[in-house]
This record gives structure tokens, sequence and C-alpha cells, in this order.
């Protein structure tokens, strides 16, 4: 027993930290894409990160992109993912710190020039330091 109430400490519960791994550091490996300043713009009040895995499905975005398929751009289509998100939490009648919701996206295939579902998860949780952070990842990450 560690503290004064008596009551066990969580290391006392599981035990010696073996490894952590932060948010900060997720984003600096580009396992998670930093996506908090538009979402401000959209009005957001908590940091907002996307995956690595939603960005390359539904955000990224390039010239050639453009040339083979449909004219969009990358904050174009950033945008829709984090106002689709506002409005998903908007109109939802339900409460609890996860969701789902559907943006339609013109696939990144070389040839697709209509936009098709795709069902995107918004995660609310803990930041680094305990602050509420969301993160938008696909249904089967976690």
């Amino acid at each position: 027993m560690s503290n004064a109430s008596n009551q066990p400490s969580v290391e006392d519960f599981f035990g010696t930290v073996i490894s952590t791994y932060t948010r900060a550091q997720a984003i600096e490996d580009g396992v998670l894409i930093d996506a908090s300043v538009m979402a401000r713009e959209i009005g957001f009040k908590f940091p907002v990160a996307v995956t690595a895995a939603v960005w390359a499905d539904c955000v990224e975005w390039t010239e050639e992109d453009s040339a083979a398929q449909v004219h969009q751009d990358l904050s174009g289509r950033l945008y829709d993912v984090l106002f689709m998100a506002a409005f998903a939490i908007q109109s939802s009648c339900q409460s609890g710190d996860r969701m789902l919701y559907e943006l339609y996206r013109v696939p990144r295939n070389g040839y697709s020039t209509a936009p098709v579902p795709v069902t995107l998860k918004l995660i609310v949780g803990p930041g680094d330091s305990g602050e509420p952070t969301m993160t938008i990842l696909l249904p089967n990450e976690d």
C-alpha cells in the first residue's frame, strides 16, 4: 500500500509500467495526424487527430489523383471528414465516448469519380496529460 488512505495504487494492482506510447509520440511518428487547426475552425473545442489509415483512405489527394479521377484537394477532403464528424456529434441522441458516422468520399484508386460511403469511428479519450482529445479512426482500428 503506497498512499495514506490505505488504497492500493495502480502500480500495486497492475505492476510496474513496462512501456508507454504517448499521443504526442504517435503524432510525431505519423501514426496519428493532427487535424486540430482545421477542427477548431469547424467548432471543435478539443484537439482532433485522424489515424494514418483514415488519412490515406479519406484525406490524401494529389494533383495526379485529380488528373486521373476528379478534381479534389487535400484540405477539402479533410474538411469533409471533420465537418461530418461535427454533424454526427450534433445530430446524435446517443451518449458515450465513441460513435460511428458515415462519410461519402471518392476512393483514391486511380479511376473512381463518384463518391462512395465509408464508416468512420470517433473516439473521445484522454490526451497525454488527461485532457479530452478526439481521434477519428476506421471502424477496425482501436
